[in-house]
């Protein structure tokens, strides 16, 4: 049975592992989805996958937008979390980004381009 959950542990909340993650991490993009990546860095003690979300309010003035596209973000995750470790792997912090001003209309859209994302990832 899959882990369906999305636990404490595998969030990023720390600055000190945020602020690594932007100065040594890598950039890719999917469609209006980006993501940056950092991999097995000696400076992360992490065990498992830590992941975050951001959603600009350059994009999206008003907060309840921004909240419901990174709900919809956290969802895709914690569905296809086996599938964004096997592209990504186990060791990996990343933060999703949505990079694009249209509110999606369902959640399918969002998914759709989370899965692109992590293929994408996986052929290199």
């Amino acid at each position: 049975m899959q882990n369906f959950k999305y636990p404490k542990a595998e969030k990023l909340k720390k600055k000190d592992e945020i602020t690594l993650l932007f100065e040594k991490g890598k950039w890719k993009n999917s469609g209006n989805l980006r993501i940056i990546i950092l991999k097995n860095h000696p400076d992360l003690a992490t065990e498992n996958v830590k992941l975050g979300v951001s959603v600009s309010k350059r994009y999206f003035k008003k907060a309840v937008h921004r909240n419901r596209i990174k709900r919809l973000l956290r969802e895709c995750y914690r569905l296809n979390k086996e599938l964004f470790k096997e592209c990504f792997g186990e060791k990996t912090v990343a933060m999703l980004f949505w990079v694009s001003p249209e509110l999606p209309e369902k959640f399918q859209d969002v998914e759709v381009q989370f899965i692109k994302l992590c293929q994408s990832q996986k052929k290199n």
